[in-house]
């Protein structure tokens, strides 16, 4: 495998790292400053140029994309997907979770916990908004800060007040999120390499300090995550567009609450307090998939005029509740349910004897007249329609929003 890690920071422990697992792999590998491209289109010919030369080519591509050059770094990505080379991490992937609002707006649609989160310009709308949430102490997120930075406390509201206007007079966005106290200044960092978790450690922050980060002092420990945190982290990574990530989640006393998801996720605190090669785990994932890629549907089905993926809701009361997925005429009706939705449950290629519940959700490839007709008027009315157009631009399995 030919592979590049886009990375402004060749040194860094994290490309160090992987350059060093990937040659020991027998992998050509180069490390390119994602800076120094130039991204040329024409019809037909999407090409890059590297140091004012036409790149070579490459069989996969590593992207290490720093929050400040979020807007360049995501061009180039995308253009290597368009290219055909496929990237570990997509550019819409990237996009997602970089803004603290958009990636909680999206996993806020699943059952998935989350910290109750809101967001506000009008000054008069502040004090509302804390209460909602549960009142002081909150904390207030700057919406594209990375390691810590931009997070704060607010014990009062009168504190919150003045911390947010102030931000928003510096034209900065914040959310507003409820403190999960119970979590008492720790998280848990699970890396996600494709549909598992690779290495999991708790973050323990030192002093008066309730920010965990290991940038901010805070002490990490291996930690062995129990399937309801894993099974969290992998479908938070996945749904938000990545296949790499690094998932913070707060210990909650209902269970996981996700923070964040990290679409470039460090590997020194986690390697030094785990032990394992995850660097390693990585550069197996990524050559796995040059050899036998997935394939992204949105692609493949534009040419197929009237069909499409969509995602099913099955409400309380449905006329299809308590029957098999057979006696409810999908086959008959142009549709195959490729993965059936149980709450926090995903179950892939569903056999035909098994009986829908309320709130089912299927994930389905057929005719989208078939899908429509399944939809309760009501239910169409109160709610956006699941099948839309494959051709928008926030797509996550495979329709019309990243959700």
């Amino acid at each position: 495998m030919k592979l590049a890690i886009l990375s402004c920071g060749p040194n860094s422990y994290s490309t160090r790292r992987l350059k060093e697992v990937a040659l020991q792999r027998g992998h050509t590998v180069k490390v390119l400053n994602t800076l120094k491209f130039s991204i040329d289109l024409q019809q037909g010919m999407p090409d890059l140029y590297f140091r004012q030369k036409v790149l070579s080519d490459y069989d996969a591509v590593l992207p290490r994309i720093g929050a400040s050059i979020t807007y360049f770094g995501t061009a180039v990505v995308r253009q290597f997907q368009e290219m055909g080379v496929f990237c570990a991490n997509s550019a819409h992937g990237i996009s997602n979770s970089r803004d603290k609002l958009r990636s909680l707006q999206i996993l806020s649609r699943h059952q998935i916990g989350i910290p109750r989160t809101t967001f506000v310009r009008d000054r008069k709308d502040v004090i509302p908004a804390i209460q909602r949430v549960g009142g002081a102490p909150v904390v207030i997120k700057l919406i594209e800060g990375t390691q810590g930075i931009g997070v704060l406390l607010a014990e009062t509201i009168h504190a919150a007040e003045s911390i947010i206007e102030l931000l928003q007079s510096q034209k900065q966005n914040v959310l507003i999120q409820k403190f999960v106290a119970e979590s008492k200044g720790k998280d848990i960092r699970a890396f996600v390499v494709g549909d598992r978790v690779v290495a999991a450690m708790r973050r323990v922050a030192q002093g008066q300090e309730f920010r965990s980060n290991v940038h901010r002092g805070g002490l990490a420990e291996a930690v062995e995550l129990d399937e309801q945190y894993r099974e969290t982290a992998v479908r938070a990574a996945q749904i938000l567009g990545l296949q790499v990530a690094g998932v913070d989640m707060l210990e909650g006393k209902n269970g996981p609450q996700i923070m964040e998801v990290n679409s470039s996720p460090g590997l020194e605190g986690i390697e030094t307090a785990t032990g394992l090669d995850i660097a390693g785990a990585v550069i197996d994932y990524v050559s796995a998939q040059v050899d036998f890629p997935e394939i992204d549907i949105r692609q493949r089905l534009t040419v197929s005029k009237g069909y499409g993926v969509s995602e099913i809701v099955i409400p309380e009361g449905s006329e299809f509740v308590g029957k098999t997925i057979q006696e409810i005429m999908l086959v008959e009706k142009d549709i195959n349910v490729l993965t059936l939705f149980r709450g926090a449950k995903a179950i892939p290629n569903p056999r035909v004897e098994r009986v829908i519940e309320s709130n089912d959700k299927l994930l389905c490839f057929g005719k989208l007249d078939s899908m429509r007709g399944m939809i309760p008027d009501k239910t169409m009315r109160r709610r956006r329609p699941k099948v839309q157009d494959l051709q928008t631009d926030d797509a996550h399995y495979f329709v019309g929003e990243n959700d």
